[in-house]
């Protein structure tokens, strides 16, 4: 940018806020969309605007006023207050435009689908909305974008149209790959449904009028026959919430649309934000706390795939940042503050990828990724539940399976899982990058889930989640021309059966993390079918964050021989 000036940090508290309620901002096809407008006071002032567009309701989201911020697990902490803390961008000289979605809250017309899977409508409303903003008197033509998680991922959206006055956006906490955020390895998230319907604290999409994508494009026929596949899966008949709602799909407009979609196809492909982010011209920075894997690979595919200048932090645990949204807004000012009020925070001086390494609790720098200096390395699941590096020299005769039953919560509470861990570290290892578990496995039925965490053990015992990976048997095909050892690539488009009793090799993608596992402590793997309800990890992360359990009984067998070397592939950074 040319003319900057000289600031440090960012722009400092002056204004106090000027309200306008219910605006009625029109869209091209006429439909009216409610904003509310909170603006410096000072009238004779132009000043740049940050639009935050959001199905939550801005009534909700106008608790960032009064409301103090709720950590997870608290339950006060509402995933849905998302639109940022209006105090603070206002009084440092920034108009903060809260906008209902189309459907939503005191906004016309119609929801259907959701971050651009089965609508396609958010990208062009916010096209237009930064359009009508930068016209107002009281902005300066230089808009951006804020809010997190949802509204994250209507920034890509929009950003994608290329509206002329949306200079920079700041995408905190967004889902870019859709089918990843219902399905994480063909396994599908039960935390969408809190998300689009309100549950477990989570206040939900104020939806106004919703219909379902699938239903509005489908004969009715064919509507009803993806009904009736869906009822026959063992996951769906063995949990009562999902075979009611497929049962009674029009009280559940929204979320019935990723239930009926458990393949990767053209609902997810149409219009998600990852398909789209190549048409991302602006500056965009992007940002992700560790600990949602899925939405952690996301967010790093979607900053490798924008097209102008980028910037990407990974931000340290726990996974969810505390509501109403207002972690990490003096990054966002020094941001806007260089884009769209043209001072030099030096900001674009600096590496264009910042981590939080855990384990030492440490900020870095770094210029790619993956990071160029990885030595990729390999951990042998052996006897006596070890993680060596060295692979085993005996055959299946002599060291035969390891294996667990698991029978589906409809009959048990108890979570069957095994464990494998290497010594304690005689120095400290850095470990920051994808992963991925190559799994040699037979089971006894036609499929199952393989869930999969990575702990950092200390000499005490005392656990901390890193990453997570998961993998449905039956969606274990791999694309090759897409894949790479440290990233399996699946395509999640049909379900192939398992031949009971014979063994597979199972790739399954270990999510990004960073951690420096020190000296005396340990690497441990775990794998289970189903995951505990009480884990400790669980209650850090969104309301009803469990996946879909199998629903059937299933013996799995683990092999780790000369003739099956199921590993785990970490990527190692040397030190020094």
């Amino acid at each position: 940018m040319e003319n900057l000036k000289k600031g440090i940090g960012g722009s400092k508290p002056i204004y106090k806020i000027k309200m306008e309620k219910d605006v009625s901002v029109p869209m091209r096809d006429g439909v009216h969309v409610a904003a509310d407008v909170y603006r410096p006071d000072d009238d004779r002032g132009k000043f740049p605007a940050l639009l935050a567009y959001g199905p939550y309701g801005k009534e909700l989201e106008a608790l960032a006023l009064t409301f103090p911020p709720q950590a997870r697990p608290s339950p006060l902490w509402d995933g849905c207050i998302e639109a940022g803390d209006t105090n603070y961008l206002v009084s440092r000289g920034y108009a903060h435009i809260v906008v209902d979605a189309r459907g939503t809250g005191k906004s016309e017309g119609e929801s259907c689908g959701v971050m651009g899977s089965g609508g396609g409508w958010e990208g062009m409303d916010c096209y237009d909305l930064v359009e009508w903003i930068a016209q107002q008197p009281w902005c300066d033509g230089n808009v951006g974008m804020v809010g997190i998680s949802y509204l994250a991922s209507v920034q890509i959206l929009a950003a994608a149209e290329q509206p002329p006055h949306l200079k920079a956006i700041f995408a905190n906490g967004g889902h870019y790959n859709n089918y990843e955020f219902a399905y994480q390895g063909g396994i599908m998230w039960l935390m969408p449904r809190a998300a689009l319907e309100g549950r477990g604290g989570d206040s939900g999409f104020a939806v106004k009028h919703a219909t379902s994508a699938m239903k509005k494009r489908l004969t009715r026929d064919e509507f009803e026959r993806l009904i009736q596949e869906r009822l026959e899966d063992p996951d769906i008949k063995n949990y009562p919430n999902l075979y009611h709602m497929l049962h009674y799909p029009d009280s559940h407009p929204l979320i019935i649309d990723w239930v009926l979609n458990p393949f990767n196809g053209a609902f997810y492909w149409e219009g998600q934000p990852i398909n789209r982010c190549d048409k991302v011209k602006i500056p965009t920075h992007l940002s992700i706390k560790w600990g949602r894997g899925w939405a952690v690979d996301g967010t790093i595919d979607c900053y490798l795939g924008v097209k102008g200048p980028k910037k990407l932090e990974l931000q340290p645990l726990p996974p969810m940042q505390e509501r109403p949204f207002h972690e990490f807004h003096d990054l966002m000012i020094r941001w806007y503050d260089y884009w769209l009020k043209g001072i030099d925070t030096g900001i674009m001086a600096e590496p264009p990828i910042r981590i939080f390494v855990e384990g030492i609790k440490q900020w870095r720098y770094e210029n790619e990724w993956p990071l160029a200096r990885t030595k990729w390395t390999k951990f042998y699941l052996r006897p006596r539940h070890e993680l060596l590096m060295e692979p085993e020299p005996l055959d299946t005769s002599s060291v035969p399976p390891d294996g667990f039953y698991q029978a589906p919560l409809t009959v048990t509470s108890t979570v069957q899982s095994l464990k494998w861990a290497t010594r304690p570290m005689r120095e400290d290892m850095e470990v920051t990058g994808p992963g991925a578990l190559y799994l040699h496995a037979s089971i006894d039925t036609e499929d199952t889930n393989f869930i999969v965490k990575l702990y950092d053990v200390d000499p005490n015992g005392n656990k901390s989640l890193m990453t997570t990976g998961w993998l449905k048997a039956s969606h274990r095909e791999l694309d090759e021309s897409k894949s790479t050892p440290w990233r399996p690539h699946h395509p999640h488009t049909r379900s192939v059966p398992v031949v009971p009793g014979k063994i597979y090799e199972y790739a399954i993608r270990i999510y990004s993390f960073s951690c420096v596992f020190k000296a005396g402590h340990r690497i441990e793997l775990e794998i289970s079918s189903i995951e505990s309800l009480t884990d400790s990890a669980t209650a850090l992360l969104p309301p009803d964050s469990f996946h879909l359990p199998s629903g059937r009984a299933t013996t799995h067998k683990i092999f780790r021989d000369r003739n099956y070397p199921s590993y785990l592939l970490l990527a190692v950074i040397p030190q020094g």
